[in-house]
């Protein structure tokens, strides 16, 4: 059964998701990839602001293709988590609520997730042009210099995802290859 859910993603509907759900998620999600988590941190410590408001906000790991001609957003595929480990944990104790991108999650990464009841969100490697379907408007709203690795202000209905990691730090990851390491 899928969950519809809203975002942002309060802490609320964060925690009552479970590992393996599978969710359509409508609402503003933001793009970001590693140049703009650096260039986030970077300039937090340096001002202490962020160029969003990170409370309950979803961030997800792409960097989309151009547009064609009348088209909102170019194909958007999810990328590899772990290249934004290193920025994560200090921006989920900043209010990031959720993550969206493919791959396992560092052990800092799961600490700061069950410490912030917050989620990781895992959407299909592949399916950026099927993804892209879901997105209904887009803009640049920080980082333009950074092109495909700007931030990005996504309107997005039903976007298909699978809970990767639950508040608790459950992670689909281990439970599958433990499924296969008994075999």
């Amino acid at each position: 059964m899928e969950k519809k859910i809203k975002a942002p993603i309060d802490k609320e509907t964060a925690r009552s998701l479970k590992t393996g759900d599978s969710v359509l998620i409508s609402g503003v999600i933001y793009t970001a990839r590693d140049a703009a988590h650096e260039r986030m941190i970077k300039n937090f410590h340096e001002t202490g602001e962020f160029p969003i408001d990170l409370k309950d906000q979803v961030i997800y790991y792409a960097g989309p293709c151009p547009a064609k001609p009348g088209e909102v957003i170019g194909s958007c595929g999810p990328t590899t988590a772990g290249r934004m480990d290193a920025y994560t944990p200090e921006l989920l104790d900043n209010g990031l609520g959720a993550m969206i991108g493919k791959g396992a999650r560092s052990e800092a990464v799961v600490e700061a997730i069950k410490r912030n009841g917050c989620v990781y969100f895992g959407a299909v490697g592949g399916a950026g042009a099927l993804i892209a379907e879901c997105i209904k408007k887009a803009e640049v709203v920080a980082y333009d210099d950074l092109g495909t690795e700007a931030i990005r202000r996504l309107e997005v209905e039903d976007f298909p995802a699978v809970v990767l990691m639950d508040s608790s730090g459950t992670d689909l990851y281990e439970i599958g290859q433990r499924k296969y390491r008994k075999i």
